[in-house]
């Protein structure tokens, strides 16, 4: 079994309107100082197998397929 973890973030330039809310919240709870929150998604899977290398392929083929909109999203994925 191969653990992997994807990350998915807006791209630099790609507004987010979610990061900002984020971002008053925490001033407005008392949290001073933070600036530039930007928000995204984090998927933690598990694959039958044990050839990492094939893992790697089929979960940047998740990314591009279904899980992360290439055009304003970056992913990165990880095998923990």
């Amino acid at each position: 079994m191969i653990k992997a973890r994807i990350v998915i973030t807006l791209k630099n330039g790609v507004l987010d309107p979610q990061g900002k809310a984020i971002e008053g919240a925490l001033g407005n709870l008392g949290f001073s100082g933070v600036g530039s929150v930007r928000q995204g998604k984090v998927f933690d899977l598990e694959l039958e197998g044990t050839d990492k290398a094939k893992a790697e392929a089929e979960l940047k083929a998740m990314c591009e397929k279904l899980l992360a909109n290439t055009v304003i999203e970056n992913f990165a994925v990880e095998i923990l």
